[in-house]
């Protein structure tokens, strides 16, 4: 982060305070020159509270005034010609000094064409992402469309890597060498993750579920629950990208995270402190990244962090402790949230705000801050280095109350883990019940799926669906009886009192299974409706789905199936086996904030980059 930029900034603030209008006389002249004497008394004015010499401060204000007056003619040609003058933020390794950039265009241009003309102005790879007032600007759209305005601040992501990143990935594949393919598979396996509601085998079609801190699944209607795993799903590729500090490629996901959430209903969202979780690793992205432009955004991001925690938390964190039964692993967040908070306090110019936090962040770091003897002895247990951790902090140092409450957390996932095996056998055993009566292993799931579990309502639902009872009549009729056979079931089903002509046609609809013909028989009341006797014949194209592994339709590409087990895998593999991973921060990143805040506190004229 520039010195001159920063300086710049908080010259803005003390201007907006006093009211004064630098592209104005006596600051300047009818031929928009600088107003040599007035701006050197207004920097002889503000340069001891700024702790620099009036040189400094003179410098600076004729770089803002130069760049009102700009802005100004800017303006003027947005009037006139309706072409926009944009504000373009260029990652650090393309940026000269503190010295701003700005392109021109019409609004009516996509952001594809926008980029090529970044590209080519300003040297950046064509392999970028921009950000607009923190969501990203997508692609096919118009910049007007998506929100962009005459000075629009964009900023610019580059994903592209260096020559020696992609000398060091000599000998990987070359899908995997560029960033940008990574956000998309990324995307796309948690679009496929998201669309499976775990009605197949979890061993062999993986999903995600849902549930809240005891393991219960939570019911969240079809729509929210597809975003909501989405933005989970880019969260926690965003933070694993997060702790690799690659911050471009994480904020860029972590905004698509943002904008799924956004999807979501505000009473879930206040419900899981996943949303204010988001807003303070995007905050923190835009921290790593130096970007002064986006302090707006940012404190509009912790202040909804604040809210979203205060809400879920409750007051004093009562409903926390109410569910955990303590707070010390939450303890990192607040940690986070204040040195941010101060972080912006300080470059908006409010040092006596920014210490205030700083005193509190040093206050939590201390209670955070483990004994390394108590963790070494808590790793000769058997206990990983992160359940030591958060074990220490959940129970404030003490050693014993640790070793119990992380003792306790394994038998309660263990628990957990029995009763999901549990459910998982009944599923299989009620699968085969069903499999038993004629129908396919996969209908069977299906309808076991719809039917929360419910083997009757299962059975209901199979028998009312006339799809799946002519599927499986097609599957199993190649393996009907001989007429002896036949004539004896249907003489058994004439014996149970229903009409024979029934009986023979609920005996061919359940492919020569008398029991399923009987329970067919029983839910129509011995009457079969004239569209199970007569069906029209079913297209590919319009025909219900069926999830009937025989069922008729177009073959699966078995290179299509791999590529989304591929994409499956491989995006699993970036979410934590721990729950409370987000919770495990090791403070060392945190550490050095705080000590250059603390820093630039003293000296007030410097910024905390």
């Amino acid at each position: 982060m520039a010195q001159e930029e920063y300086l710049q900034l908080k010259l803005k603030t003390c201007l907006r305070s006093d009211n004064i209008q630098l592209w104005k006389a006596p600051y300047t002249t009818e031929n928009n020159e600088a107003g040599q004497q007035a701006i050197k008394e207004l920097a002889e004015k503000y340069a001891p509270s700024l702790n620099l010499n009036a040189t400094e401060v003179e410098s600076a204000l004729e770089a803002v005034r130069a760049l009102t007056v700009k802005r100004g003619k800017a303006n003027e040609t947005y009037k006139t010609e309706g072409v926009a003058t944009l504000e373009i933020s260029l990652p650090k390794k393309y940026k000269q000094g503190s010295q701003r950039h700005y392109l021109e265009t019409k609004l009516d241009i996509t952001s594809n064409q926008l980029i090529v003309m970044i590209s080519e102005q300003f040297g950046v790879g064509p392999n970028m992402k921009l950000i607009l007032s923190g969501r990203t600007v997508g692609a096919g759209k118009t910049l007007q469309e998506q929100g962009v305005k005459h000075n629009s601040k964009i900023m610019v992501l580059s994903l592209k890597e260096s020559e020696e990143d992609k000398q060091k990935m000599a000998g990987e594949e070359k899908q995997y060498q560029n960033k940008n393919e990574t956000i998309t598979r990324t995307q796309k396996g948690f679009e496929i993750l998201s669309e499976r509601d775990g009605s197949m085998d979890p061993d062999t079609t993986p999903f995600l579920e849902i549930t809240d801190q005891k393991g219960n699944p939570i019911k969240i209607p079809p729509a929210e629950r597809k975003a909501l795993i989405l933005a989970m799903g880019l969260h926690e590729k965003g933070r694993a990208l997060l702790k690799k500090k690659d911050y471009e490629t994480s904020l860029c996901l972590l905004l698509q995270a943002d904008e799924q959430f956004s999807k979501c209903g505000s009473q879930l969202l206040n419900t899981v402190d996943n949303y204010a979780v988001l807003q303070l690793d995007i905050v923190w992205c835009y921290r790593a990244l130096e970007n002064l432009d986006y302090l707006e955004n940012a404190k509009e991001r912790l202040q909804k962090a604040e809210s979203c925690f205060l809400k879920c938390y409750g007051e004093e964190q009562t409903r926390l402790l109410q569910i955990k039964g303590n707070s010390g692993r939450e303890e990192v967040l607040f940690l986070r949230l204040y040195l941010l908070q101060g972080f912006l306090f300080f470059l908006r110019g409010e040092e006596q705000l920014a210490a205030e936090k700083v005193v509190k962040v040093e206050g939590l770091y201390r209670q955070l801050c483990v004994d390394p003897e108590q963790m070494t002895q808590l790793l000769a247990l058997g206990y990983t280095e992160q359940e030591a951790r958060l074990g220490l902090r959940a129970c404030q140092g003490n050693f014993n109350e640790a070793a119990n409450h992380i003792s306790q957390r394994r038998e309660e996932k263990a628990e957990m883990k029995r009763k999901e095996r549990e459910k998982r056998r009944k599923r299989m055993d009620d699968i085969n019940t069903l499999r038993e009566m004629g129908y396919s292993e996969r209908d069977a799931a299906r309808a076991l799926h719809d039917a929360e579990g419910n083997l009757d309502r299962a059975f209901q639902i199979l028998l009312g669906n006339y799809c799946l009872v002519e599927t499986r009549s097609n599957d199993t009729e190649s393996s009907g009886t001989d007429s002896s056979n036949r004539e004896v079931m249907i003489n058994q089903l004439v014996f149970l009192g229903f009409d024979r002509d029934s009986a023979a046609a609920a005996l061919g609809l359940a492919g020569g299974n008398v029991q399923l013909a009987a329970q067919l028989l029983v839910y129509h009341k011995g009457n079969l409706p004239p569209d199970i006797l007569s069906p029209s014949p079913r297209s590919s194209s319009s025909e219900e789905p069926s999830t009937s592994s025989n069922s008729a339709g177009s073959p699966i590409n078995a290179g299509d199936e791999q590529m989304d087990l591929d994409l499956v895998n491989e995006v699993l593999g970036d979410i934590p086996n721990h729950e409370e991973d987000y919770l495990d921060l090791n403070l060392e990143e945190e550490s050095e904030v705080i000590a250059k805040l603390k820093s630039y506190l003293e000296t007030k004229h410097q910024p905390p980059c």
